[in-house]
């Protein structure tokens, strides 16, 4: 994947994201922000995948429940949505974990809890 398309699609997250605070507000179920945020990425032309399983494998064990993505994008981007009062650093640690099982570049945690989303917005780089 081009660093192009990957940036690109971290541009059109953020933005849809912020779209998504502004007309919905803080405070809402998880659930919600993912389904909307996963049509809007959809209709911005994007494959997109909810709750995407993804195994973890270690010396020939394979685990299929390994973890569930929250939206995975293009197969090359994870986007870990929360709706909590404040992010805490394992969440940061989970979609870093996430990216390195996965062999993604980049991901997005994205807290819809916070009075303002830029406050709720943190880039993790494998």
């Amino acid at each position: 994947m081009e660093r192009g398309e990957v940036e690109k699609i971290a541009t059109d997250v953020v933005d849809v994201s912020m779209k998504l605070h502004m007309a919905l507000g803080p405070g809402l179920l998880e659930s919600v922000y993912t389904v909307m945020s996963a049509k809007k990425l959809e209709d911005r032309g994007y494959r997109v995948e909810r709750e995407k399983v993804v195994p973890v494998e270690l010396d020939g064990v394979k685990f299929e429940m390994g973890f569930r993505a929250d939206i995975v994008i293009n197969d090359c981007f994870i986007v870990e949505l929360k709706s909590v009062e404040k992010l805490a650093p394992v969440h940061g640690k989970q979609l870093l974990t996430y990216l390195k099982l996965t062999n993604y570049r980049l991901g997005l945690l994205i807290n819809f809890g916070e009075a303002f989303l830029k406050d709720g917005i943190k880039r993790v780089a494998n």
